[in-house]
């Protein structure tokens, strides 16, 4: 690939997240020192990090350097349908999406900036949208190399954005200390400093065989090429998602059904457009529901045949979140979060054959003009928003200004 010019690559990292998690799903925990583990510390919030609690150090340590200290458990689940929910907001704004850990991705916006606006921009939105449906604190990198912007979120933490402006990346880089460089850890660090080395612009100084004497061959040639902002690689995307959804943060907890269902309008009009711009259909759907107690519950569904119009989505949803209200008493003390994710997932949305929402589940639905005109309708909602962006059109079943947490007014 030819060198890069224009900053396009962003970086996004998710802060503390398993603790931001924790703090999200439980306000007493929000502000206090926190650490998600037990005999070590997993992850460490803010908080507690200035108190010099990191993850990996053992329980004990950690409450001697924080006596205020709060662990919690890990709850795995939750964190993969945060990490979901989060990758899902940024394949909003392209297919390029490289996600390298469970908390953190690379997204190259390059062909995105003249439906969204310059990368800057697409950070920014980026880190408010998660905010506002994940309820997570993010943070961007925006930069012209993959290292380089993640160099940047890293500088930007935590819940920052900065955008590394093109002819000005050695300039940036050059007054970061050499932690800063991928794959420097406190050893590579320490037998730097022995050499006086302890700035970029120290390493980037120094020729690359003395580098190469001093740390190896292959690891002194990284780290020189690191120092110069040398980066050829380009954002690789995984293969076709094997799911794809969204979520909802209902603020405090809901107790009518008639906002669920509003909600789930909302999720099911987004899903349904993604499925739709991808040319995918889903066989299964699967409604999540978070209680007031910060416990959670889902429900599944099977399609006969592959779905993707949003009205078909819409009513699976409502049915599967129905029941699941009817036979978990927990509904009754009220909804904090709504999800649905689709999976199953197959290509030719163009060509399926969708089923009606029954208690059966199997009977065709052949020349239903509810769903021809279901269908015409999706088609003339999906070109407005190409054309005109997003916020171009809302449903008219959806109230306006209804309290959903999400920036966007489908």
């Amino acid at each position: 690939m030819g060198e890069r010019t224009a900053a396009t690559i962003l970086h996004l990292d998710l802060d503390a997240f398993y603790a931001s998690v924790e703090q999200r799903d439980r306000p007493e925990l929000r502000g206090r020192p926190i650490a998600v583990g037990g005999g070590v510390v997993l992850a460490a919030s803010y908080e507690a990090r200035r108190h010099g609690v990191r993850s990996g150090m053992g329980g004990r340590q950690a409450r001697e350097l924080c006596p205020r200290i709060v662990f919690v458990g890990g709850r795995m689940s939750e964190y993969v349908q945060a990490s979901e929910a989060v990758f899902d907001v940024c394949r909003r704004y392209t297919p390029l999406v490289e996600q390298i850990s469970i908390d953190e991705a690379f997204l190259d916006v390059a062909g995105a900036e003249h439906l969204f606006g310059p990368a800057a921009d697409i950070g920014a939105a980026l880190r408010a949208e998660v905010a506002a449906e994940v309820g997570l604190p993010a943070s961007v990198g925006v930069a012209v190399t993959k290292f380089l912007a993640k160099v940047a979120s890293r500088v930007a933490k935590p819940d920052g954005l900065l955008v590394v402006e093109p002819g000005r990346e050695l300039e940036f880089l050059h007054a970061l200390g050499v932690e800063y460089l991928w794959g420097v850890g406190p050893v590579t660090q320490e037998h730097l400093a022995r050499y006086g080395i302890t700035s970029i612009r120290h390493l980037a100084e120094i020729p690359p065989e003395t580098l190469s004497a001093l740390l190896g061959p292959a690891w002194g040639r990284h780290l020189h090429a690191l120092a110069w902002n040398r980066d050829p690689r380009g954002v690789v995307p995984q293969r076709r998602a094997k799911s794809l959804g969204s979520q909802s943060a209902l603020g405090k907890p809901v107790t009518d059904p008639e906002r669920w269902r509003h909600a789930l309008l909302r999720l099911a009009d987004r899903v349904g457009g993604r499925l739709r711009k991808a040319d995918l259909s889903a066989y299964s759907v699967t409604v999540r529901a978070r209680f007031a107690d910060f416990t959670s519950a889902s429900r599944r569904r099977t399609f006969g045949s592959p779905v993707c119009a949003t009205a078909a989505l819409h009513r699976a949803a409502i049915e599967l979140l129905d029941v699941l209200a009817a036979e978990d008493e927990r509904a009754a003390g009220g909804l904090t979060l709504v999800g649905i994710t689709t999976s199953r997932l197959v290509g030719g949305a163009e060509v399926q054959m969708e089923l009606p929402i029954d208690s059966g589940g199997d009977e065709q639905l052949t020349g239903s003009a509810r769903e021809v005109r279901g269908r015409a309708l999706d088609a003339a909602i999906d070109d407005l928003r190409r054309r005109m962006g997003r916020d171009a059109v809302r449903r008219a079943s959806l109230p306006a200004g209804e309290e959903i947490r999400s920036p966007v007014n489908l």
